[in-house]
């Protein structure tokens, strides 16, 4: 059985003790930090322990249209549309520098607000946040239009055409954040937007708002003019729904579940058909061929799902394993999983830490004893452990069929379904036998198949003996029910420009 450790060890937050001392966190707008008008909080805690950390403002739609006022007004305003590429270059240079200046601090509110442990925070997602920044500040001053020669017949005699494209940012945007890996992936919706000129109202997770208040305070330390950034923490259904309904809102860019991203787009379509990006749910499979290298593929697959408590959009949640190996591979990533070391997330030892909350944690669990009720078979796992009733074991679920809500819905948590193919076609229509297309990873040593296999699969996003494999360089978005549009890459920067036509007569 997974062990998990007593939450009764020392637990240091010396780097971020300042900020959770100072008390209620704020909300921002228009260069000022101000509390909720009528004075609501809510609480913030530590999945961890059970414990309140911070008390945080409680926004509202009077907050949202001031913040969306204070946007437009930074939009038109000379200091920001006027500002050389080179100046919001700098900026987000000088965001990545203080960020990383202040890394440890923003990799304990990280782990302390979510759960994950200390070194995912430290080593992997608060560097992915800075490199976003630092790479996105390079795009800035690469952002053009194009000449272009017209073939026009029928302009006055004797003149030419010349014709040319110029990019606008799209205006102001507001941006959704989710709670599993809440900077990295807030950083990846402010870099682009920041670097193509638009302005900002970030609404982050209820569950995880500390590093975006946080990751704020850098911005304006930085020296974003007043309103390019603002703030509201609060409840998606209320502040959220509002900014999606917004009509001076001119995009919104969303990360969350598809459910939350259909009333998203509906919202959109029901107010000023603003533009609209959502990365929403997967179900990732991974086809483990029988040529595959164990050695590698087992801690892989294991990783794939395990990391972050399997709450990660693109968890390779579905394992599609050749017959001849299946024993082999499924008892390999079991072992894996059942010798993790659970526990808080600051605690040096954790590998897996908590689930983000209870209600979160019972959602899992009963996905998997409802499986077990329609005829599943559990190979390991399968059980909440701790007193805070936020950490479920690695799990592993066997004899699964299409029906079941297991193998069809998103699970967000650590477990992992079987199925058991015998041909490469059989493994590729598993594969896509589900609505959703984000992201799916192929384990083999034959470079013969993996093309093949690769372009066969409906996903965004296809690894070769890896997953979870990111660069701020390389584009992710899903197909079919995963989402629109593209996060990460020069084409993430596209998502927040419009462009316009001019032609004259010369």
């Amino acid at each position: 059985m997974t062990s998990l450790r007593s939450n009764n060890a020392q637990l240091s937050v010396d780097s971020a003790k300042t900020f959770i001392d100072r008390g209620q966190q704020k909300i921002f707008i228009n260069g000022e930090w101000v509390d909720a008008y009528d004075g609501s909080i809510f609480e913030t805690v530590d999945p961890g322990t059970g414990n309140i950390i911070n008390e945080i403002a409680k926004g509202s739609i009077c907050e949202i249209n001031d913040a969306v006022i204070a946007a437009r007004k930074a939009l038109e305003s000379d200091q920001w549309f006027n500002m050389l590429p080179v100046g919001r270059a700098e900026i987000l240079n000088k965001i990545a520098n203080i960020m990383e200046d202040n890394i440890d601090e923003l990799s304990e509110l990280e782990t302390l607000d979510q759960g994950k442990p200390l070194y995912v925070s430290r080593w992997a997602e608060i560097p992915g946040a800075i490199d976003q920044f630092r790479y996105f500040s390079g795009v800035a001053r690469t952002i053009e239009g194009q000449t272009i020669t017209s073939s026009i017949g029928y302009q006055p005699q004797d003149k030419k055409t010349f014709s040319y494209t110029k990019r606008h940012p799209i205006g102001v945007v507001a941006c959704i954040t989710p709670w599993n890996s809440p900077l990295v992936l807030t950083a990846m919706k402010l870099a682009p937007a920041l670097a193509a000129g638009c302005t900002i109202v970030l609404k982050p997770a209820t569950y995880t708002s500390l590093t975006a208040v946080r990751l704020v305070e850098i911005c304006q330390q930085a020296g974003l003019p007043d309103g390019v950034i603002n703030l509201v923490t609060g409840s998606g259904s209320t502040i959220g729904h509002a900014l999606a309904m917004h009509p001076d809102v001119d995009k919104v860019s969303f990360t969350g579940s598809t459910e939350i991203g259909r009333r998203v787009i509906q919202a959109a379509g029901e107010s000023n058909l603003k533009k609209v990006q959502v990365e929403l749910g997967g179900k990732s499979p991974q086809i483990v061929m029988p040529d595959a290298d164990l050695n590698l593929t087992i801690p892989g697959v294991a990783n794939a799902i395990f990391f972050n408590g399997g709450q990660v959009c693109v968890a390779g949640s579905r394992l599609i394993v050749h017959k001849s190996i299946s024993d082999q591979l499924i008892e390999g990533v079991a072992k894996y999983g059942r010798e993790m070391v659970m526990g808080h997330g600051l605690d040096p030892k954790t590998q897996m830490g908590p689930l983000v909350a209870k209600s979160h944690a019972e959602s899992v669990k009963k996905y998997v004893d409802d499986a077990l009720i329609d005829g599943a078979v559990l190979i390991s796992g399968g059980q909440l452990l701790g007193t805070s009733g936020c950490f479920m074991e690695p799990t592993i679920v066997g004899s699964v069929n299409r029906d079941m809500a297991i193998f069809k819905e998103e699970v967000f948590g650590p477990v992992l379904t079987v199925s058991v193919f015998e041909d490469i076609e059989q493994a590729v229509a598993l594969a896509n036998d589900s609505n959703y297309g984000l992201a799916a990873s192929l384990w083999t040593e034959g470079l013969s198949n993996t093309h093949r296999i690769a372009d066969s699969i409906n996903a965004g996003t296809v690894w070769v003996n890896s997953h979870l494999m990111f660069d701020s360089a390389l584009p992710i978005g899903g197909w079919k029910q995963s989402g629109w549009g593209k996060e990460s890459g020069h084409q993430a920067v596209s998502n927040y420009l419009k462009d316009k036509t001019v032609t004259a007569i010369l």
